[in-house]
């Protein structure tokens, strides 16, 4: 196993990691990116963002290689596709199946995954008719009738994007209004592929080889219902990526990473970015706001620690 050395070792490459990429290089510190997937983090599978400053309509793959091209101006080191085996945050050491990487700071930016129903049937079907990512699925349901279950943006604007397929959209809230911005709710309720189906859960998902049904109970009259539907997609909500460092370090009732406003975590020299970290708001914006902090802390961090500890 190859031992790589550098001053900071970000963990992923969302819009977070690369932006904290792009301010730690700038520092004039050794960077590298390490991520368990390609470059891009989850805005990769956005159809378009309307809300990243700078540009009224952007594809979200575009944006992400246009971070990465501008990490690659100031010669960030890249390693995707790692399979990261263990993370030993005290030692600041990251071992995958391919290299030893040993830091001197840590940049936690692992991001957060769709959460799951929980529900009988779900798991079976993953593939097969449960789906966590509409534009990835959405062509599979050309003239189809699918579920959308959830009340925020995320659930809204892929109810949106799935009508550009399916012939019907339900949308399944537990609540009797959306969480969604009201720009978003106004455009979902002018269109007419979209139904909504308020104070409902989903219990279960049924079917043979695929899905078939989706089976509600309304939470204020206990009713149970079947829909008729060919796909299910969850946006309840997200979970953080935090196994490789659960119990290391100080994190919520939730399991998001807790940290300062400067991004330091409760491990010294460790910081975390983006939506993997308690914050009010997980967007784009946000996580790339997130990142230039804490690279900035991280420089900071480094300036101390090269005046007590010689370099490796």
């Amino acid at each position: 196993m190859e031992q790589l050395n550098f001053d900071t070792v970000i963990l992923g490459g969302g819009p977070a990691g690369l932006s904290a990429a792009i301010y730690a290089s700038r520092g004039a510190v050794s960077t590298a990116i390490v991520d368990l997937n390609m470059l891009g983090g989850q805005p990769s599978n956005y159809l378009e963002l309307e809300n990243y400053p700078g540009f009224q309509v952007i594809g979200g793959y575009d944006l992400m290689e246009k971070f990465e091209e501008h990490a690659d101006k100031f010669g960030v080191h890249k390693f995707p596709m790692q399979e990261i085996q263990k993370v030993d945050l005290q030692t600041k050491t990251i071992y995958t199946k391919e290299y030893e990487f040993r830091a001197k700071t840590i940049i936690i930016a692992t991001g957060a995954q769709p959460m799951k129903l929980g529900v009988a049937g779900e798991k079976e079907f993953v593939g097969r008719g449960v789906s966590y990512c509409a534009v990835c699925d959405g062509a599979f349901y050309k003239n189809k009738v699918v579920a959308v279950v959830g009340g925020g943006n995320a659930a809204v604007e892929e109810a949106m994007y799935l009508t550009k397929f399916a012939d019907k959209v339900y949308v399944i809230h537990r609540r009797n209004e959306l969480r969604a911005d009201k720009i978003v709710q106004d455009r979902a309720f002018k269109n007419e592929k979209i139904e909504f189906i308020w104070d409902s859960v989903v219990k279960e998902i049924q079917g043979d080889n695929l899905v078939t049904t989706a089976v509600l109970e309304n939470v204020k009259t206990n009713e149970i219902s079947s829909l008729s539907v060919n796909g299910v997609f969850p946006y309840i909500g997200m979970t953080p990526n935090v196994d490789l460092f659960t119990g290391q370090l100080e994190q919520d009732s939730r399991g998001f990473i807790v940290t300062d406003e400067t991004m330091a975590t409760s491990v010294d020299g460790v910081f975390a970015i983006g939506d993997v970290r308690t914050t009010p708001l997980r967007q784009v914006i946000t996580a790339a706001a997130d990142g230039a902090v804490g690279a900035v802390y991280a420089v900071k961090y480094l300036e101390t620690y090269k005046e007590a500890v010689p370099s490796r």
